[in-house]
């Protein structure tokens, strides 16, 4: 019979064991054989180690590790404080240390106060104490070494603490009388801001004219006139001075869920659920160009400020960027999970915001066409975003709260709390004045800045309609800011403006304390 080959694995360990039992000869002795480890410990150690410096091979214990870490992070930034101020009493008491006290400072202990046994952590402020009081030596512990043994940053440098407290002269503690500190108060983030008083708004026109649910509305960038798009599939221009029909666009054969007109072209965009965006020309009042490529209801859009691009967003999770003059899909941007219900953009990034039914709302770079960021704060479908015409924020609409953003970042501001509806518009004007229209016709105007809600209407459904129709469907503002178009279930479209006889004394602001409680800065 042939013996089974032996591995080269098998060689190795049979050289390895015959050099160790040349070396050493292990007796019964465990001594022999834990001393034979540790020698071939601190030879694979200084093998190994990448501190060639470090000949130690003792590796402290986890849990005086761990305590050195936490001191260190703890303490490092005040382990050096300033000198304390001796007091009147300190200073008058020169009594020398006892006999014990001699010896335990033979002994390296150290001598701290009997109100200071706080171990290895400098206690600065300048009560004044008993000087006739037993002195208690407290040996000194693993937790000082470590302190004392933290590399000190500087010097001779002032305490980083925000507030020394100097104490009283006379012992007395009075709990009323403001504290002497060395440093400047810390300005609180959340501290109560009063808001900007704004006139109230109130109702000036309503116009009717559609059969429809008034969808969408666009202004136009002379603030001469503006259009309408309506559930029955028209278009609607309208003067705004005085509120007559000029002109009637009919070629969709589905709602009219968006419109936007170009401030720097002659046309005018609209988006259908029948999957069509059309290019109008509004010199001659015909259509010039179709955008195709949405596999659904295509339900917002949006113009770039500097380019000459068109965003679109609809049913198919799909933001499409279009390029008008060519008719080309630019980007065709995926991300999203459920329907794309309201875009924005910008001339800086990010340049293409959108919102959509799965709870998020994500930014876009433009260049690489793809997400750059997804916001995932709002537990329900977005159905508006608004961007301030002057900050580099904006506002985004749900039905469990309204969010202020900060760009480029996304940061999240804060909450405007209490409008406790499905907001389907969100609008605002260079005068920090926002507008909340929801689907139970109430309409809420905030103060942009500090959230404070100032007034709240609720709408009125036109005579011969139900009164469940009373619901705000979008809204706009005018180029100066001063008027409210506001677009609504019961066909009617309705003009707000300020009230000019307002004024602080005849609308106070009285409950803006109670309500700056609502404006959350929490997630």
């Amino acid at each position: 019979l042939k013996s089974p080959p032996i591995s080269f694995l098998s060689i190795r360990r049979i050289k390895l064991y015959h050099n160790i039992m040349s070396e050493t000869e292990i007796s019964q002795n465990p001594q022999d054989l834990i001393a034979h480890l540790l020698r071939e410990k601190k030879r694979s150690r200084e093998l190994f180690d990448q501190n060639e410096s470090d000949s130690s091979f003792h590796i402290p214990s986890i849990t005086l590790f761990k305590l050195n870490v936490k001191i260190g992070d703890e303490y490092k930034a005040v382990k050096d404080l300033p000198q304390p101020v001796p007091s009147k009493a300190s200073s008058q008491s020169n009594k020398l240390p006892s006999k014990s006290a001699k010896k335990t400072e033979e002994k390296g202990v150290k001598l701290v106060g009997e109100e200071k046994k706080s171990v290895g952590v400098s206690v600065v402020d300048g009560d004044s104490f008993d000087p006739n009081a037993e002195e208690i030596a407290v040996e000194e512990t693993e937790i000082t070494k470590q302190l004392n043994s933290i590399p000190s940053s500087q010097q001779k440098r002032e305490s980083t603490s925000l507030i020394i407290f100097q104490g009283e002269k006379d012992g007395n503690q009075n709990s009323n009388a403001p504290s002497k500190t060395k440093a400047l108060a810390l300005r609180n983030p959340y501290a109560e801001e009063k808001p900007e008083w704004h006139a109230p708004w109130k109702l000036g026109r309503v116009i009717s004219g559609h059969l429809g649910w008034v969808n969408s509305i666009a202004i136009d960038p002379t603030n001469e006139w503006f259009v309408t798009g309506s559930a029955d599939r028209t278009i609607k221009v309208w003067d705004l001075a005085s509120g007559q029909l000029k002109t009637t666009l009919t070629k969709h054969i589905g709602t009219v869920r968006g419109l936007v007109v170009s401030d720097r072209h002659p046309y005018l965009f609209s988006v259908s659920e029948d999957k069509q965006i059309f290019n109008w020309d509004l010199e001659c009042n015909k259509i010039i160009r179709h955008y195709h490529g949405h596999l659904s209801g295509v339900y917002c859009a949006a113009l770039h400020p500097t380019l000459d691009l068109l965003v679109t967003g609809g049913r198919d999770s799909s933001v499409r960027v279009w390029d008008i003059r060519t008719k080309a899909a630019v980007f065709v941007l995926t991300g999203h999970t459920n329907t794309v219900a309201t875009v924005g953009t910008q001339g800086t990034d990010p340049q293409i915001i959108s919102g959509s039914a799965d709870s998020t709302i994500r930014y876009w770079d433009l260049k690489m066409g793809k997400s750059a960021q997804t916001l995932t704060h709002h537990k329900k479908g977005i159905r508006s975003l608004t961007l301030h015409p002057d900050e580099y924020s904006m506002a985004s609409a749900s039905p469990d709260n309204i969010k202020h953003w900060k760009f480029p970042e996304g940061r999240f501001m804060k909450n405007f709390g209490g409008h406790n509806a499905i907001i389907n518009t969100l609008s605002v004007n260079r005068d920090n004045v926002m507008i909340s229209g929801a689907d139970n016709g109430s309409m809420y105007f905030w103060d942009w800045k500090t959230g404070y809600n100032f007034q709240r209407l609720q709408t009125v459904a036109q005579s011969g309609s139900l009164d469940a129709e009373a619901g705000i469907l979008c809204s706009t503002f005018d180029v100066s800011g001063s008027r409210l178009i506001v677009g609504e279930v019961d066909k009617s479209i309705k003009i707000y403006k300020e009230d000019d006889n307002a004024t602080e004394l005849s609308h106070p602001m009285d409950d803006w304390r109670t309500q700056q409680a609502l404006v959350s800065k929490k997630y």
